[in-house]
């Protein structure tokens, strides 16, 4: 029990560490005053370098909360899971607004079930062309959601079988409370040309 706790609140105060947040803070600003702190956000912000670099850490830090769990817990590695998509989310250093949880997903997944991580992505890819060449001009919705809700059942169907399935669980759960969350109350994002 005692790793259980460790482990939970280890992967909640690293994926606390949200580096959108981080880096925007290294510039003066922040980023949550226009938008989400995630690689998407950034990259609107301040442009694919930054993006990178902050998807790419946001990544490790779901990588390294699920490697203390193969560590520590392996045998509840979504608890892992859980805490650093609840801290990316809900980041305790940033007065818990953080990013939508992505990417610490896809790294802790990265860690835990690989299998079920690469199925989820190349279902994910296979989607968004296809969507852009058929029906994006009709539905007006942006391919990303409809690629997740394609690539999601998939992931879960995989999970079953190559494992991950709790892992996946708990980190989506974590990911459906921030979405609610934020389709609830919106983010504020000025204007184009609004000089924000």
């Amino acid at each position: 029990m005692p790793a259980l706790l460790l482990v939970a609140a280890a992967s909640y105060l690293l994926g606390s560490l949200v580096a959108g947040v981080l880096y925007s803070r290294v510039l003066g600003e922040d980023i949550r005053g226009r938008d989400l702190p995630g690689g998407s956000g950034t990259y609107r912000q301040y442009g694919v370098g930054a993006a990178i670099l902050v998807t790419v850490l946001d990544i490790l830090k779901g990588a390294l909360a699920a490697g203390l769990a193969l560590h520590f817990t392996p045998q509840a590695t979504w608890v892992a899971m859980l805490g650093v998509v609840l801290g990316h989310c809900y980041p305790v250093y940033f007065r818990f607004r953080g990013g939508g949880g992505i990417a610490p997903l896809l790294g802790a997944l990265l860690a835990v079930a690989p299998i079920t991580l690469a199925g989820m992505v190349a279902a994910g890819l296979l989607v968004i062309p296809l969507y852009r060449a058929t029906v994006q001009s009709r539905v007006k919705l942006n391919a990303l959601p409809f690629a997740t809700a394609i690539a999601v059942p998939v992931g879960l169907l995989l999970a079953t079988r190559y494992g991950g399935l709790a892992d996946l669980l708990a980190g989506g759960a974590a990911m459906a409370v921030r979405a609610g969350h934020l389709l609830a109350r919106p983010p504020h994002r000025p204007a184009p040309g609004s000089g924000l």
